[in-house]
């Protein structure tokens, strides 16, 4: 007896966390249709994309059990669901820097997303050179019987941010966290080449964009001035046929 109320506790435990999971993906749906919105409009104001790709995850119940004996934190759902707040996790990844910064407050401008925190690695990077905007959120999730707020971390960066990030993720994960320090300054050295890459490759694009604005003036001022010149060529013509039915009507 006592064997089948433990079996049914550990069920009804199962499936309350499988329903407290459910959750947080249907939370990533939410963000990833917000942002396929917003990157299809985007581009079709601007005719230019700001977003490159995107990826989301969601932590695994292993993942969030290491994390509550990492922190001592208190094993209940409601403790978890405050306390851990990138058990659901977005990453966009951007062509250039102003690009991360547009896509923020574009975002952070939907009514029903609540900015929560706001770390910005960029204008202030880690020690190790890593750089990212890293934003907490709270988006509504309603469900059949309820609503809930639910916790997404997005993080933004460029491509260069990315691939130096990737890079430094595999290093630490051969060494187990003991990096040699020759590797970490030459990783240091790495995050400012991807900086001044990042500088450049801003430049380039907006040199570009003034570039095809002043093109884009100047076919706008070659039609106007045609349209100026048409104008009135047409309307000599109509004013002359008039007179020419006129004078046919006299004879």
């Amino acid at each position: 007896m006592n064997t089948n109320i433990q079996i049914n506790k550990l069920k009804a435990m199962a499936d309350e966390l499988k329903r407290f999971m459910l959750v947080y993906k249907f939370a990533l749906d939410e963000v990833n249709t917000k942002i396929s919105i917003l990157k299809e409009e985007f581009q079709f104001i601007h005719d230019y994309n700001p977003i490159e790709h995107t990826s989301s995850r969601l932590k695994s119940p292993e993942s969030i059990l290491g994390k509550i004996v990492r922190k001592n934190m208190e094993p209940t759902l409601p403790a978890i669901k405050e306390s851990m707040r990138d058990i659901a996790g977005i990453r966009i990844t951007c062509s250039f820097r102003s690009d991360i910064y547009r896509i923020k407050e574009m975002l952070c401008n939907q009514k029903d997303i609540e900015l929560v925190e706001c770390k910005d690695y960029i204008e202030n990077p880690k020690k190790n050179g890593y750089q990212s905007l890293h934003l907490i959120v709270k988006v509504p999730v309603f469900m059949s019987d309820r609503e809930e707020k639910v916790y997404v971390e997005i993080q933004i960066r460029t491509i260069a941010m990315d691939f130096w990030a990737s890079l430094e993720h595999k290093i630490y994960y051969k060494y187990d966290n003991v990096v040699p320090e020759r590797l970490t300054a030459e990783l240091k050295e790495a995050a400012l080449a991807a900086t001044e890459l990042d500088r450049k490759m801003e430049a380039l694009h907006q040199e570009v964009k003034e570039l095809k604005s002043d093109d884009e003036n100047k076919l706008m001022e070659f039609h106007l001035e045609e349209k100026h010149f048409n104008i009135p060529m047409k309307l000599i013509e109509m004013v002359g046929e008039g007179i020419n039915d006129k004078d046919k009507l006299k004879k």
